[in-house]
C-alpha cells in the first residue's frame, strides 16, 4: 500500500544481502510516520511487546526476521533454540507467532552453521512474500461479498463496520479485513467505512482510519458502542473484522468488543465475516473460550490516552478516576455460531469445523 504515495511494506530488508530490517512504527501513527531499524533479537522482540509492530501476520514475520538476526549474531543450535523461546514469550494470544517460529525452525534446524544466517534471511524473506500474496487472495474472495450487496442496492454505497486494525499494517501487506475494501475501493464500487475507535489502544481510529485515509477510502471514526445502533438502523450492510487465532471449530479470538459486534449484527440480520490466512488457525483447539490464551496489557492503557495537543505535541494524560484500579483484556473470543463465515486465501467457508475441512481437507483425520 502507500504512503503520501510512496509504497511501503510494513516490514522489510532494505538489501536482501545485508541490508538491515525496518518496520513502521506503529506507536507513533497516525500523528507521525516513523521508520524503525531492527539490529538485533532483542530489537524484534520489544518491537513485538510494545505493539510497533502489532497484528497477527505481522508479529509472525517480525518474529522470522527476529530469529534471522539472532543467527546473524550466533549462528549456533543454542542461539537459534534461545531465539525461539524468547521471541515465543512476547505475546500469547496470535498463533501466527509460533506458527512462524516453527517455519524458521523447520527451515534451519540440522543445517550447517556457515548457511543458516543467509537462509534464515531468505526464509524470513519467503514468509513475508507469502502473506502478501495470502492476503492478496483474501481480498479477491471478500471482493465477491460487497460485489453481491453492491449488486442488491444498484447506484447505492455500501456500508461495512469494521474493529481494530486488520489493514495492511497488521499484515505485511494488503490486510485480511480491509483487503476486500481497498479492492471493491480500487474497483469504483461504492465503499464506506464505518472505523470502530477500537478502545483502549484505539487501533481503528488511529491506523485503520489513517490507513483508509491514505488510500482514499471514505470513512467516519465512530465510538466503539455505535455499531449496534447503526445495525439498528440500517446504516451497515455487512460487519467485517481480522482474527488473531481461528480455532478447529471455527470460534474467532479478536480485539476485545469484537464479540459484542457479533452479537449486534446476529440480532439485526447483518452478516458477520471474519477474514483471515490459513496460518491463523490453530487446529489443535476446538473450544476458543476454554482454551485461547487471552493476553491481559498494562492498565495504563486503558487509564491513559496519548494523542496530539492543540501546540502540536504527543502527550500522554489520565482520563479515568486517581486510584481506580483497571482490567486491561486485550481480546474476547466470538463463537463460530454468531459468525456468517470466514475468509481464507481459498475461498469463504461456513464458521464451523466441517466449513474450514471442506477448504483444508489435509487437515482431515
Amino acid at each position: 500500500m502507500k504512503v503520501n504515495g510512496v509504497h511501503y511494506r510494513s516490514i522489510w530488508r532494505e538489501d536482501q544481502a545485508g541490508g538491515a530490517v525496518k518496520i513502521i512504527d506503529q506507536t507513533r501513527l497516525p500523528h507521525e510516520f516513523v521508520i524503525v531499524e531492527l539490529g538485533t533479537l532483542e530489537d524484534a522482540a520489544r518491537a513485538i511487546e510494545t505493539m510497533q509492530v502489532r497484528g497477527a501476520p505481522l508479529i509472525g514475520a517480525t518474529a522470522a526476521y527476529g530469529i534471522a538476526l539472532a543467527l546473524a549474531h550466533d549462528p549456533s543450535d543454542e542461539a537459534l533454540e534461545a531465539a525461539a523461546a524468547r521471541l515465543r514469550r512476547t505475546r500469547p494470544t496470535a498463533i501466527n507467532l509460533n506458527w512462524a517460529i516453527d517455519e524458521m525452525l523447520a527451515a534451519i534446524r540440522n543445517r550447517p552453521r556457515e548457511i543458516r544466517i543467509e537462509e534464515a534471511f531468505a526464509k524470513a524473506a519467503d514468509i513475508c512474500d507469502q502473506d502478501v500474496e495470502t492476503n492478496r487472495r483474501i481480498g479477491e474472495h471478500g471482493l465477491t461479498l460487497i460485489r453481491d450487496i453492491a449488486a442488491a442496492k444498484p447506484g447505492q454505497t455500501v456500508n461495512i463496520l469494521t474493529h481494530c486494525n486488520a489493514g495492511w499494517i497488521a499484515t505485511v501487506d494488503w490486510g485480511t479485513a480491509l483487503a476486500p475494501i481497498y479492492m471493491a475501493h480500487d474497483a469504483d464500487i461504492p465503499v464506506h467505512v464505518w472505523v470502530d475507535e477500537t478502545r483502549p489502544r484505539n487501533q481503528g481510529a488511529a491506523l485503520t482510519a489513517w490507513e483508509l485515509g491514505q488510500h482514499g477510502v471514505p470513512h467516519t471514526i465512530i465510538a466503539d458502542n455505535s455499531g449496534g445502533h447503526l445495525m439498528q438502523h440500517g446504516k451497515v450492510d455487512l460487519c467485517i473484522v481480522g482474527t488473531d487465532r481461528t480455532t478447529a471449530q471455527g470460534d474467532v479470538a479478536n480485539k476485545i468488543g469484537t464479540y459484542l459486534k457479533a452479537l449486534a449484527a446476529r440480532d439485526n440480520d447483518v452478516p458477520f465475516y471474519v477474514a483471515l490466512p490459513s496460518s491463523t488457525i490453530d487446529w489443535t483447539v476446538r473450544d476458543g473460550i476454554a482454551e485461547i490464551p487471552i493476553e491481559e496489557r498494562a492498565a495504563t492503557e486503558v487509564t491513559h490516552i496519548t494523542g496530539r495537543s492543540g501546540d502540536g505535541q504527543i502527550v500522554t494524560v489520565q482520563v479515568s478516576a486517581p486510584g481506580s484500579p483497571a482490567a486491561n483484556h486485550a481480546f474476547d473470543v466470538t463463537p463460530a455460531r454468531l459468525v456468517t463465515g470466514l475468509v481464507t486465501e481459498r475461498g469463504i467457508c461456513p464458521a464451523s469445523a466441517e466449513g474450514l475441512l471442506s477448504l483444508f481437507p489435509e487437515r482431515k483425520g
